[in-house]
This record gives structure tokens, C-alpha cells and sequence, in this order.
């Protein structure tokens, strides 16, 4: 029988940081906090990794999130860098070297094979 009178104690949360400061470069760390624990705590518990998110925005999971967010054991904190181009502006581009004959759905079309497959 459970003692009734005895509080269980919550265990430290394990929460892994994630930052990314050049493409190519993944720094990881795993930290442990207490319950209740935001965002930011782990930020600071990530020390010196951590330190140099002038400019970088955070989240969990890939999902964007103010450093007050709460968080819940086994989450993964990010940090994110700011895009260096527009995705919509690189793609242009992209096509515009490309030409439009080399780009789409037909631009690899087997030896023998019918439109559009």
C-alpha cells in the first residue's frame, strides 16, 4: 500500500538543445530541468552553445514558440537562423538560369515514353 501521506517527488525533464550557427553545423546537448521549466531556462541551461542566438528565432519541434513556453519532458529546443534568400526568390532564379525547356514535368522524359510520364 501507497503511503498516503508521502509526496512523489517529479522527476527532472530531459530536454535536448539543438543550434544550427552555419548550414552543415549541428550543435547538440542534452539538459535536465526541473517540472515547469520554460523555453528560455533551457536556453540558459544550454550555456555557451546557446549564448550566441543574437538574431535567431527559438521553438520545439520545429514549431516557432515564445521563450515563455512550458516545457514537456523529451522536447527538443531549436534555435532557427534567419533565410540568407527567399525561397520564392531563389526559385525564380533558379528557372531563369535553367530556361524553361530544362524545367517542369517534362524535363526528364525517358527514351520511348509517352507525354507526361
Amino acid at each position: 500500500m501507497a503511503d498516503e501521506g508521502a509526496t512523489a517527488v517529479p522527476a527532472a525533464m530531459q530536454i535536448t538543445v539543438v543550434v544550427s550557427l552555419a548550414p552543415r553545423q549541428v550543435s547538440e546537448c542534452t539538459v535536465q530541468l526541473p517540472p515547469g521549466s520554460t523555453l528560455g531556462d533551457a536556453l540558459q541551461a544550454a550555456g555557451p552553445m546557446a549564448a550566441q542566438r543574437e538574431g535567431m528565432v527559438c521553438g520545439i519541434w520545429g514549431r516557432v514558440l515564445p521563450e515563455t513556453t512550458v516545457l514537456k519532458d523529451q522536447d527538443r529546443v531549436e534555435l532557427y537562423r534567419g533565410l540568407q534568400v527567399d525561397p520564392k526568390v531563389a526559385r525564380r532564379e533558379r528557372f531563369a538560369r535553367q530556361g524553361a525547356r530544362a524545367t517542369g514535368l517534362f524535363a526528364r522524359q525517358r527514351p520511348g515514353g509517352k507525354s507526361g510520364y
